[in-house]
């Protein structure tokens, strides 16, 4: 069985990619629920040198006691080919103490990239989707309340320059390692540009020869990103999630003939406390509390039941659902049959 993708799902440009921004700030108006001032040192420094910056002296030693701000790290992804004054979302995350960021303001924070040069400034008002309220002692909350975001909150002061292709050449690398499918992606491209076009260098990267005039390939890039290539059945992969015990298969997938069984075995520890008083309470009898500690084994008895061969993904789910086994069960029953080899898959565990 075969299906068609285009080559922009499949692989990306290299050298077209974005790069990642951090930097370090304070969000202020917040309504007292800020980060605690003694126990958030770098908080108090923070708003000593910000207030020093804009001309207000603060005496050495004072011990700031507001409740109102909190220190927060920034992260931003600057995208490929961004210029001077465009926007980018801004992702802001408290560092400190702070209850909530709810209704805050970031104030102006540089966004500096690895090599330590600034290449956006980010400012506004924070978006939180948390929500929490309390009363007397008790208290609820909705979502998170210590990270928010500010659409377009960075403004870009600096470019990167993207290289993307050299004398024509442009490599595609592609999402997985798939020798398969690079030799289907050649074939098309050779099909469609003609004979030489693109050669694969290895399971992942293919080489494209395109028009060395730079004003003629952003169109040849899209018709080579919208090319269409028939590419064979993916592998067959079973992925299991122990910790949630989720499990998730393609369409590959295929079990052959096997006789499976399986049992539970329970046990149900049960505490219960019993209070023993005296009769009449002048006889100077005392009250006495124990534990009494009950432990019970449930073996529920397995049959052996029978799973025809499968030839797709629906015979496959109706068969493991004829077996009446629960989630947890089934990561078992998938692992045995695995080593069985009547699983036709590859089994990942995460």
């Amino acid at each position: 069985m075969t299906h068609a993708e285009r080559i922009k799902d499949l692989a990306s440009i290299q050298g077209v990619r974005g790069n990642p921004l951090i930097g370090y700030g304070l969000v202020v108006g917040l309504d007292g629920s800020g980060d605690q001032m003694r126990q958030t040192p770098f908080t108090q420094q923070s708003l000593t040198n910000m207030l020093a910056q804009l001309g207000v002296t603060v005496p050495q030693g004072t011990n700031m006691q507001v409740k109102n701000v909190a220190a927060v790290m920034v992260t931003a992804t600057l995208p490929a080919f961004s210029r001077p004054g465009q926007s980018v979302d801004a992702v802001v995350s408290s560092m400190g103490n702070a209850k909530s960021l709810r209704g805050g303001t970031l104030l102006m924070t540089p966004l500096k990239g690895v090599n330590g040069q600034v290449y956006a400034m980010a400012q506004g008002n924070l978006l939180v989707g948390g929500a929490s309220a309390q009363a007397r002692g008790s208290s609820v909350q909705i979502n998170q309340l210590n990270g928010g975001i500010i659409p377009g909150g960075a403004i870009v002061e600096r470019s990167v320059p993207t290289v993307y292709a050299r004398d024509g050449i442009i490599n595609l690398e592609f999402n997985t390692t798939d020798f398969g499918a690079v030799q289907s992606a050649v074939a098309a491209l050779n099909r469609q540009f003609g004979a030489n076009t693109a050669q694969a260098l290895d399971a992942r990267v293919v080489r494209v020869k395109g028009p060395v005039d730079p004003a003629a390939q952003s169109l040849f890039i899209s018709r080579v990103e919208n090319l269409e290539v028939k590419l064979p059945a993916a592998r067959a992969r079973v992925v299991i999630n122990a910790r949630t015990g989720s499990v998730v298969m393609n369409r590959s997938v295929t079990i052959d003939e096997a006789a499976i069984a399986y049992g539970n075995l329970s046990v149900v520890i049960s505490r219960d406390t019993q209070v023993s008083q005296p009769d009449t309470p002048l006889a100077g009898g005392q009250t006495v509390v124990a534990e009494s500690t009950q432990i019970e084994m449930r073996n529920e008895a397995g049959s052996l039941q029978r799973v025809n061969t499968s030839a797709n993904l629906a015979d496959v789910v109706r068969a493991l659902n004829s077996l009446g086994a629960t989630p947890q069960d089934l990561l078992s029953i998938l692992q045995n049959l695995k080593s069985a080899g009547a699983l036709r898959a590859d089994l990942e565990v995460i």
